[in-house]
């Protein structure tokens, strides 16, 4: 799945292009580059060279941005049909993963395997995107050995192939954590601002025009992520929504507040939504349970209202104190 010439070429166009950069008259700075100094890779797997391993990383790509169509509810083949609803991975990795901040591949497949808290075990790239299929997109798992799952590591793994070592901006950074609960009814007023012009008044999205899957994604209803998604959780739908939302914003150049991010994050996640059973199962080591998770049991003497809406640095203070004892 790795290529080293291509690694090799990318990390030397990253290195050539911050030497341009810093030859355009940028500030000299002394050690590693500061976040806004890294330039950030734009693999295209279409300049692949011919062959089976650039027809399996674009029909990986495929997948990813149109999984509705070719992995979900409107694949031709009724035994495809694994996502549940007619969201994309990209609905959320943006860009089909390459967006920098906006939950990018880049750099995911040397992550793994890994041990996951939710399962309390170590699990494989295979597990991880089969839970995206099984909570994320309300679906089901994808055979490990299926040419879908294949094509989606192998296109995985073409992006990490861009990666530089200590690349900084996979994940949506953290944001500070708010002194109150999150509100809902003050989220309304930010999402009735800020995201019904593209998600809609009802948060049913906007669909494509003529085929299948969205323009901009369901937030909630029967046709978008159930309770067992990781977005589900207030705290990191609030950093992938400040440095991502509305569309087309940067995590540099933020337009919602901090508070506007969690309050809007709660109002979302307050609306009707698949169930997804058997949650009390999840993230069995409970002290490696995150603090916002909305769902008990719990290790400590908190409320099941306080981990879900907060206030959560003192969830978090006696988590540190038991820890540090």
């Amino acid at each position: 799945m790795r290529k080293m010439g291509l690694s090799i070429s990318y990390r030397l166009i990253t290195l050539a292009m911050l030497a341009i950069t810093a030859a355009c008259g940028r500030p000299q700075t002394t050690g590693e580059a500061t976040v806004s100094e890294i330039v950030w890779p734009q693999p295209d797997a279409s300049l692949l060279p011919e062959g089976p391993h650039k027809q399996e990383v674009l029909y990986g790509e495929a997948l990813v941005r149109r999984t509705y169509e070719l992995a979900g509810p409107a694949a031709a083949d009724p035994n495809l049909r694994y996502a549940g609803n007619n969201l994309a991975c990209s609905s959320c990795h943006l860009d089909g993963g390459r967006r920098r901040y906006g939950l990018s591949f880049i750099g995911v497949a040397g992550a793994y395997p890994r041990n996951m808290a939710r399962e309390n075990a170590v699990q494989t790239l295979a597990q991880r995107i089969n839970g995206c299929f099984e909570r994320s997109m309300n679906g089901r798992a994808l055979p490990e050995d299926s040419r879908e799952m294949r094509a989606i590591i192998a296109y995985i793994g073409f992006l990490s192939e861009a990666a530089p070592a200590g690349l900084e901006g996979r994940g949506a950074p953290d944001v500070p954590l708010l002194d109150r609960p999150a509100d809902p009814a003050r989220g309304a007023q930010v999402y009735r601002t800020n995201c019904a012009v593209c998600h809609g008044a009802d948060g049913q999205g906007a669909r494509n025009t003529g085929r299948p899957g969205y323009i901009y994604p369901a937030l909630w209803g029967p046709d978008s992520f159930n309770t067992g998604a990781g977005m589900y959780r207030i705290i990191t739908a609030a950093n992938f929504i400040r440095a991502n939302m509305p569309y087309g914003v940067t995590y540099e150049t933020p337009r919602l507040t901090a508070e506007e991010a969690f309050d809007v994050a709660a109002y979302i996640n307050v609306q009707t939504r698949p169930e997804r059973g058997g949650l009390d199962r999840d993230y069995p080591d409970r002290a490696r349970k995150p603090i916002d998770a909305p769902f008990p049991p719990y290790d400590d003497e908190f409320s099941q209202a306080q981990h879900r809406f907060g206030p959560w640095p003192p969830i978090q203070a006696a988590r540190e104190a038991r820890t540090a004892r």
